[in-house]
C-alpha cells in the first residue's frame, strides 16, 4: 500500500482480496482478441447483412473523401474495434446501473443521429451539417462517459478518430454535396 495516498499500487492486495481475479483477466484477454481480429473480414462475420453494408458504404465515402485506402480502412477498424470492445464489456455485465442508463442514452442519440442522416437525404435542401455534428460529437462525449472506466486511453483515442471523422463538417457537406459517388454511398445506406 502506499503509505502516503493510502492507495493500492498494481501489485499490492487489500485485506482479503485474491491478487489474481480471473474474470478480470478473462475479459482482458477477450477485449485484446478482438482488437487483433478486427478486420474488415471479421467484421462482416460479426455483424448483421445491414451494419456491413453500412460499413462498406461509410468506408467508401471515407475512402473518397481522405483519398486515402489506408485512412478509411483505420476509421471503421476503428469502428469496429470500439463496437466489439463495448459489445464484450455489455455481455460481461460490467456496466454499472448509471452506465446501463448512459448506454440507453448513447443508443437514442445515435438512433436521432442516424434517423437525421436519412432524413437529410431524403427531404432536398433540408441538409444542415451543423445539426448532424453536433449530435454526433454528442454521441462521442456518452461513449467516453460510458467506457471512461473500462477501456484504455488508445480506445478513447480511437473513439474520438472515428466520431471526430464523421462528425467533421467538410466531410459531411461533401458526403451530402451533389457529387455522385457520395450520393449513391448515401442512397444504398439509407435503403439498408
Amino acid at each position: 500500500m502506499d503509505s502516503e495516498s493510502g492507495e493500492l499500487s498494481e501489485g499490492d492486495l487489500s485485506p482479503g482480496q485474491e491478487s489474481f481475479n480471473s474474470r478480470s483477466l478473462a475479459l482482458q484477454a477477450q477485449k485484446k482478441i478482438l482488437s487483433k481480429m478486427a478486420t474488415m473480414a471479421v467484421a462482416n462475420l460479426l455483424t448483421d447483412d445491414t451494419s456491413s453494408e453500412i460499413l462498406d458504404e461509410l468506408y467508401k465515402a471515407s475512402r473518397e473523401y481522405t483519398k486515402s485506402k489506408k485512412e478509411a480502412h483505420k476509421i471503421i477498424k476503428d469502428v469496429i474495434k470500439i463496437a466489439l470492445k463495448i459489445g464484450v464489456l455489455y455481455r460481461n455485465h460490467c456496466f454499472s446501473t448509471e452506465e446501463l442508463e448512459t448506454v440507453e442514452r448513447f443508443r437514442k442519440k445515435m438512433n436521432q443521429a442516424a434517423m437525421t442522416a436519412v432524413s437529410f437525404h431524403e427531404v432536398d435542401y433540408t441538409f444542415d451539417p451543423n445539426i448532424l455534428s453536433e449530435l454526433l460529437l454528442e454521441c462521442k462525449d456518452l461513449l467516453h462517459e460510458l467506457v471512461e472506466a473500462h477501456l484504455t486511453a488508445r480506445s478513447h483515442s480511437r473513439i474520438d478518430h472515428v466520431f471526430n471523422h464523421f462528425a467533421d463538417m467538410e466531410f459531411l457537406a461533401v458526403l451530402y454535396g451533389p457529387e455522385e459517388e457520395y450520393g449513391l454511398s448515401l442512397a444504398r445506406s439509407a435503403a439498408g
